[in-house]
């Protein structure tokens, strides 16, 4: 990660600079609200941007950091919710899909989640479901009622879906049904983890 050198841009100016689905400076700003959390809200504010390159960014740094926790995210979670439910920005569909699941849920909440997610398989970009589906693998930490479904639609998608989403869900099924992994805590079910 670069050293943070940021003093006084706001984060919606960092974020800035780019086309609509390059990175940017996406790593900065995640060691930026590492390292100043109250940042965190700023970084919030920029998922509802008018521009959908700072939104999508603004996504992507948050989805990033929240990979080793989402505790400081979760004062957020009704406002995630319903942007997720919402947006119809890709990059914001596909990193909510990934951030998501992350937080606490209660059981009203992983059901809202998993409906949106859903949803999400419709889409017409191959990542929004890819995501969508590794969302919904996400969410059986908490909603464990939902792991026979969940294992229906990986295997469904492991042979019918995009290539991408054929791949995920295989690498998702074998963490999902490998009883040596049932007793680990993970955070998420990332490719990177």
């Amino acid at each position: 990660m670069p050293p943070v050198v940021l003093t006084r841009e706001s984060i919606r100016e960092v974020l800035t600079p780019g086309r609509r689905l390059e990175p940017g400076r996406v790593c900065e700003v995640v060691v930026l609200v590492a390292e100043r959390p109250r940042r965190l809200e700023e970084l919030v504010e920029c998922l509802w941007d008018d521009d959908a390159g700072i939104a999508g960014r603004a996504a992507d740094a948050l989805e990033r950091a929240t990979r080793q926790g989402a505790a400081r995210v979760e004062r957020w979670k009704d406002e995630l919710l319903g942007l997720m439910a919402e947006t119809a920005e890709k990059k914001v569909r596909w990193n909510l899909a990934l951030t998501i699941p992350r937080l606490t849920l209660s059981g009203m909440e992983c059901s809202r989640a998993a409906a949106t997610l859903r949803t999400y398989l419709d889409d017409p970009s191959s990542i929004v479901k890819t995501m969508a589906l590794h969302g919904l693998a996400d969410l059986t930490r908490q909603n464990r009622e939902s792991l026979p479904e969940v294992l229906d639609m990986l295997r469904v998608a492991g042979r019918s879906g995009t290539p991408a989403m054929r791949a995920r869900s295989q690498i998702l099924l074998k963490r999902l049904e490998d009883p040596e992994r049932k007793g680990r805590h993970r955070t998420s079910l990332h490719m990177f983890d």
